[in-house]
Formats: structure tokens, sequence, C-alpha cells
């Protein structure tokens, strides 16, 4: 098995929703890279980096690709963005 390893980016935004809309909008920018897993992104508060946050739903598709929405979205789950 090949080893995982996490890169942390701090970002300074002004509550939990935006750092979850960043963490999405860094994470699907990258998603064109085969070794990045972007939806086993997730968020913290800088003093509690040990209590993390998915911004994508935790699912796996058929695929056996996750999920590329927000973890809170209605509807079906997809690798797609809506328009």
């Amino acid at each position: 098995m090949t080893e995982r390893f996490v890169v942390h980016l701090p970002v300074v935004v002004t509550d939990l929703d935006c750092a979850r809309r960043m963490g999405r909008m860094v994470a699907r920018s990258m998603s064109f890279l085969s070794l990045v897993d972007p939806g086993e992104t997730t968020v913290s508060y800088e003093d509690e980096q040990g209590v993390r946050h998915r911004v994508f739903r935790d699912l796996r598709l058929s695929t056996g690709r996750r999920c590329l929405l927000a973890a809170s979205h209605d509807g079906d789950c997809t690798r797609r963005l809506p328009r």
C-alpha cells in the first residue's frame, strides 16, 4: 500500500463555513492531479487541528471516487459541480 500524506495549508477566513468553502475551492482546483484525493478534504480551527470538519460528503461513488459536493448538500451525490 502506498503511504498517504496530508498537506496543511493555513488560510485566514471569518468562520467555519468560509473555511469549508475555501477548502472545496482549493480541492476542486487541484482535482486534475491524480495524486490528490479532494473528497478527503477537511478543515479545522488553528487551535483545534485534531478536530476536523469535512468539506465534501463522506460517500464513495460506484467509481470509487468521492462526491465533490458540499458535505451538507441535498440530492444525489456526483463528481460534477452543478451549473
